[in-house]
C-alpha cells in the first residue's frame, strides 16, 4: 500500500508523538507497543502508547499483526513515501510551495558541514532538474 491508497491528509497531519512512532517503526521494521515505547523519547505510557498506534491503525498508516498475546505493528506506507509527504507539507507550510526557498534554508544552516560528496550529490541533483526542465519546454 502507499500513500496513494490512504488518506493522503491524515498521513500529513501526524502530532508529535505520532510522528516519533513512525520514526521508531520505519527504524526497525516492527515493534511490539513495549518496543515502541521504549525506543521513543519522553515516552508517555504504555496506554497512550497503545492509543496512539490505534489512532495510527485507524489512518491506515500503521497495521499489526498479533504474535501470541500482543500485537506487533509495522508502518504501511514505504519511508521514503512518508518523507516525500512530509516535505510537501513543510514546503506549502514555511516556504510557499518553493523548493528553491527550502533548499537555499538548507543551505545556510549546513554549508560548513557539507562535504565534497554532498556538494557533487547536490550538483548533480541540480543538473538533472535542469536538464528535465529543459526537456519539458522542448515537449
Amino acid at each position: 500500500m502507499t500513500l496513494n491508497d490512504v488518506d493522503k491528509t491524515a498521513a500529513a497531519q501526524l502530532s508529535r508523538r505520532e510522528r516519533q512512532i513512525m520514526d521508531a517503526l520505519f527504524e526497525a521494521g516492527e515493534l511490539s507497543a513495549q518496543d515502541v515505547r521504549a525506543a521513543i523519547p519522553d515516552a508517555p505510557g504504555y496506554s497512550a502508547v497503545r492509543a496512539l498506534l490505534a489512532k495510527l491503525v485507524e489512518k491506515k498508516i500503521v497495521d499489526f499483526r498479533e504474535d501470541g498475546p500482543r500485537y506487533i505493528y509495522f508502518p504501511v506506507v514505504a519511508q521514503e513515501e512518508a518523507r516525500t509527504s512530509a516535505l510537501q507539507k513543510m514546503l506549502k507550510t514555511f516556504f510557499g510551495g518553493s523548493t528553491a526557498a527550502a533548499v537555499n534554508a538548507l543551505l545556510g544552516m549546513n554549508k560548513e558541514k557539507l562535504s565534497a560528496e554532498e556538494i557533487n550529490q547536490l550538483q548533480q541533483a541540480i543538473d538533472e532538474a535542469a536538464q528535465a526542465d529543459a526537456s519539458a519546454r522542448q515537449k
